[in-house]
């Protein structure tokens, strides 16, 4: 994929904006029980990481307490710094040939249905780490009866031949995440480029058509409600097909303040402007998150799956 120009002008998130207590509708309880303990000890016992730890995610109790878990391949670090991201920062270690194994043996102790791999990026790698993510598709789609994957990746740098890599292992869903508007970039993914993401989605749809697309954005990093029409347009003419829209929360003191709490009536207006635009599927809450209730998406594969498992759902927020 040739790299295209990233915009110029970005106008960073302002400290000013953000305020000191949380609006009512993100005041929720923390959810603790269930299969919480269960899903530690097996993330622990396989040597495993989370996307719900290392990002410091505010629905990991929940999940984990539904027994689900998004698992982090490639070790946790990553080669990029986003301003969002409480992933480390750091220089990666070696891919550890044994991870794939692993994650069969924790998607089956865990008893998945819906297995969400992704990952930290490795800009370090030649491939951007596509073999890895196709070993462990592939091992998922042999190893566990009826289990539908979806992937969560990273760029691969616009390589074509590294998405192809992963394309060609299986997956049910390829997620590449958007993240934020492109005029919003060079201050939230100083080393991602807009159209190069959009671009991995339309040569997903272009590749193998049979892949559900799938992508998710933060807000309250400064966008407009216009911005974010536009960046759905885009993603309609990239062929994405499943959407997720949630609100950024800053997880530590060393990311991007948050410029605005957007309201329940926002979040819905999102919502119905992605059903009228026609994709398949659009979740938009304080609390959605890309990987977040993944599981609902087996109702595409299978309408009258009964997907709908916790009690807080993300975007039954009123």
């Amino acid at each position: 994929m040739n790299k295209p120009v990233v915009p110029s002008m970005a106008i960073a998130p302002s400290p000013g904006a953000v305020r000191t207590r949380m609006p009512a509708w993100l005041r929720r309880p923390v959810g603790n029980g269930g299969r919480k303990d269960a899903v530690e000890r097996a993330i622990a016992g396989f040597g495993l990481h989370t996307v719900c730890r290392e990002a410091c995610c505010p629905n990991r109790g929940e999940c984990f307490g539904l027994g689900t878990a998004t698992f982090l391949i490639m070790g946790n670090a990553c080669t990029r710094a986003c301003g969002f991201c409480h992933v480390n920062h750091a220089a990666p270690g070696p891919l550890d040939a044994h991870e794939p194994a692993r994650i069969v043996d924790a998607v089956r102790r865990l008893n998945l249905r819906y297995a969400v791999i992704t990952s930290v990026t490795r800009d370090d790698l030649p491939d951007g780490g596509a073999a890895h993510y196709a070993e462990t598709v592939r091992r998922l789609k042999r190893d566990v009866p009826d289990i539908k994957v979806e992937v969560l990746i990273p760029d691969m740098q616009g390589d074509r031949e590294a998405l192809h890599i992963v394309l060609d292992a299986g997956p049910d869903v390829l997620n590449h995440n958007l993240e934020t508007i492109a005029r919003l970039y060079p201050t939230v993914r100083p080393q991602a480029d807009y159209r190069r993401s959009l671009l991995v989605l339309s040569e997903t749809a272009r590749y193998n058509r049979t892949i559900f697309r799938k992508s998710g954005i933060m807000v309250g990093l400064g966008e407009t409600a216009e911005e974010v029409h536009l960046l759905m347009r885009d993603l309609q003419d990239a062929q994405c097909q499943i959407m997720t829209i949630g609100q950024y929360l800053r997880p530590s003191p060393a990311q991007l303040p948050v410029a605005e709490f957007i309201g329940p009536a926002q979040f819905e207006e999102y919502r119905a402007w992605g059903c009228r635009m026609g994709f398949l599927e659009v979740m938009a809450g304080p609390y959605v998150r890309s990987s977040y209730q993944a599981e609902k998406s087996l109702k595409l594969f299978n309408p009258d799956s009964q997907t709908t498992s916790p009690k807080e759902s993300a975007w039954n927020f009123r």
